[in-house]
């Protein structure tokens, strides 16, 4: 039996057990398994592997995508870069795990980002500056697309959302939410800004998915904006993750 699961916490509700499992049941895949792991700390990892020998490949999500770091033997050029890693393969040399990164994030939001984009979408401001902003910047400095990032608290590099003039928003057509505002139970959440600015022009994108319509998304389609949710983003992320775990 081929074991596949993920690492975060807490691990409430996951998108990837879903898929996996509905995917392993669709194509019957028989000999596959996937498998929420809930550790609070990192450090748990060893005993974690030790524990599972089975264990091919894991997914990463909060808090550990940074920290995982300095427990692989090997890292792909755009986790590097970006310096977050929400995949791992596990490969078994002479009885010892090989554990090599990489950051379908990236992949995910690259891919279902590039469809939507038009001429006009030379600027955007990412709001928030967290581990999900890092894929986000990583793949605007690839598109040649100028960010500025909007901030709750004062970041070097970064700008508040009261200094978010409607300049600035005439300027910057591309809108991409990495923060958790407005995903479920804190729906009625979202990044503070004159939504009345928008208009036909601008492409608000959501990392969330979950509620599918933010109110992010929906005060910005009121204005005639195009709108995306973070949902195809997942499933890109989860075909690159099958991919990888496959080579």
């Amino acid at each position: 039996m081929k074991t596949y699961g993920l690492i975060g916490y807490p691990l409430s509700h996951s998108f990837s057990k879903k898929y996996f499992t509905e995917k392993f049941l669709n194509e019957g895949i028989t000999d596959h398994q996937y498998e929420l792991f809930p550790i609070e700390d990192i450090k748990s990892l060893p005993d974690l592997l030790s524990e599972n020998p089975s264990l091919c490949g894991l997914n990463v999500t909060i808090p550990h995508k940074v920290d995982v770091l300095c427990y692989l033997n090997e890292v792909d050029e755009a986790a590097e870069q970006i310096g977050a890693v929400n995949c791992i393969s596990i490969k078994n040399f002479e009885n010892e795990n090989y554990l090599k990164g990489y950051n379908t994030d990236a992949y995910g939001f690259e891919a279902s980002l590039l469809p939507l984009l038009g001429p006009q979408h030379v600027k955007a401001l990412v709001f928030g500056d967290g581990g999900a902003a890092k894929a986000v910047k990583y793949v605007l400095d690839k598109l040649h697309i100028e960010y500025r990032v909007v901030v709750r608290k004062p970041v070097e590099g970064a700008i508040l959302y009261n200094e978010v003039t409607p300049a600035i928003l005439a300027s910057h057509k591309l809108l991409i939410n990495t923060t958790p505002l407005g995903m479920s139970p804190n729906i009625d959440t979202f990044p503070p800004i004159d939504y009345s600015l928008l208009g036909p022009e601008h492409l608000a994108y959501d990392l969330v998915y979950n509620p599918l319509e933010t109110s992010f998304l929906a005060k910005a389609a009121e204005q005639g904006a195009a709108i995306k949710n973070g949902l195809e983003m997942l499933y890109k992320q989860a075909e690159k993750a099958w991919a990888i775990w496959n080579k």
